[in-house]
């Protein structure tokens, strides 16, 4: 994918209503800073699921941090048709997992990464497997999931609901890539997610508040070079890439402020992201 094929939210500054203004520049959260939020944070104690097509568990970008997993696998002739396989090392099919795990862990290098391997060689997978992931991931005491994947199927729209809202009201933050084209996608429609999408900057820490949602944050996700299958690096594209980057920056608050519920870190990320703190 290229970035002109990308359909991207306006982050300007001009769009940000005076309310956020004021909110920000001498309101009560005026002074929320990064330093306050995530800095010194490591992201130590904190599990983060990656739902994807697996993780390369010895990849150099993941720091040996990779903690084990499952993989999901669609099979017609098991219960419910989904055959669970736990794995203590995981591995990747594609290699678009390893890519978000390696940006979470180099911004949150001793947080805990774990694999829910759900898309297989063509990064295609049945959204039943891919709702599976998700609910192992809350079932198994996720802090953090990141799902840079998505369906536009309305049939499923009840099914994501119901599971996003249960990881929501757990306190499990749930950071979901935007589709990269002009479509409804769940579950990053809901409000109970962080809905992320691309913008073309370098900086890992330097995101930016989208005031007219469903999007709600602009991260990078344009030629950025990432991890990839059998240790290797690309250059890639996608709102796929954003998502991890702002995964990795809510593993950093949840590490540092463990009180704050996903409501309040998405206070927290508006005070500090870019196109606020420059009003």
């Amino acid at each position: 994918m290229s970035a002109d094929d990308l359909i991207l939210p306006a982050y300007s500054q001009p769009f940000l209503p005076s309310a956020i203004r004021e909110l920000t520049s001498s309101g009560p959260l005026s002074g929320i800073t990064p330093e306050w939020a995530w800095g010194g944070s490591t992201g130590k104690g904190v599990k983060v699921a990656v739902v994807d097509t697996g993780i390369e568990y010895d990849h150099p970008a993941v720091g040996g941090q990779v903690c084990g997993g499952v993989n999901i696998e669609w099979d017609e002739t098991v219960k419910d048709k989904l055959r669970y396989e736990r794995v203590e090392h995981p591995t990747d099919l594609a290699g678009h997992g390893t890519a978000c795990a390696g940006i979470i862990h180099s911004i949150a290098p001793e947080a805990k990464l774990f694999s829910a391997r759900v898309l297989g060689t063509n990064m295609n997978g049945r959204a039943y497997q891919f709702a599976a992931g998700l609910d192992w991931a809350v079932e198994n005491g996720m802090d953090v999931v990141n799902l840079s994947l998505s369906t536009a199927r309305q049939d499923y729209f009840a099914m994501f609901h119901a599971l996003t809202d249960d990881a929501y009201f757990k306190n499990i933050l749930l950071v979901s890539s935007a589709s990269n084209f002009n479509e409804p996608s769940f579950p990053s429609l809901y409000s109970s997610v962080f809905s992320v999408a691309s913008h073309a900057g370098r900086d890992p820490f330097t995101y930016y508040y989208n005031p007219t949602p469903p999007v709600e944050f602009g991260a990078p996700g344009i030629d950025l070079r990432v991890a990839w299958k059998d240790h290797g690096y690309v250059i890639a594209t996608g709102n796929s890439f954003a998502a991890p980057h702002i995964a990795g920056i809510v593993t950093l608050i949840r590490a540092k402020h463990p009180e704050l519920t996903s409501f309040q870190i998405k206070s927290v990320l508006l005070a500090c992201a870019a196109n606020v703190r420059r009003v």
